[in-house]
């Protein structure tokens, strides 16, 4: 439940910057802006998952690109269910999954796979 947590923190700081620097991407409030991140949380563990497998055989042709076009679905997804988040057309939502997706992964450089690990020296 942390890792979820954490990681639901770290969408909102994504969802954060992106509003900042992608034209087209708005929210009212820090609360509509977590609910975002909750959202998306939720329906890339759900739904993410199935949109992945149907759409392998596109996937495997576009060298993994359509991924990018599933991620920018999730946050059009969460725009449906989310009224204080709004993202302005698709190109704004793939930008905006490029700027989610990069601060993700940098984020899973300091705290890992699973979330906060305690990291071991080897002696």
């Amino acid at each position: 439940m942390f890792g979820f947590i954490l990681r639901a923190l770290i969408s909102a700081v994504g969802l954060w910057v992106a509003a900042r620097i992608v034209p087209g991407v708005e929210y009212t409030s820090i609360e509509s802006l977590l609910a975002a991140a909750f959202v998306l949380g939720v329906a890339n563990a759900i739904v993410r998952p199935i949109l992945i497998v149907l759409t392998l055989p596109i996937t495997v042709v576009t060298l993994g690109l359509f991924l990018l076009i599933i991620n920018a679905a999730m946050i059009k997804l969460a725009t449906v269910f989310i009224h204080g988040f709004i993202v302005h057309g698709w190109l704004a939502a793939i930008l905006t999954a490029i700027v989610t997706g990069l601060i993700g992964w940098v984020a899973s450089w300091f705290i890992g796979s699973t979330g906060l690990e305690v990291r071991r020296r080897r002696v």
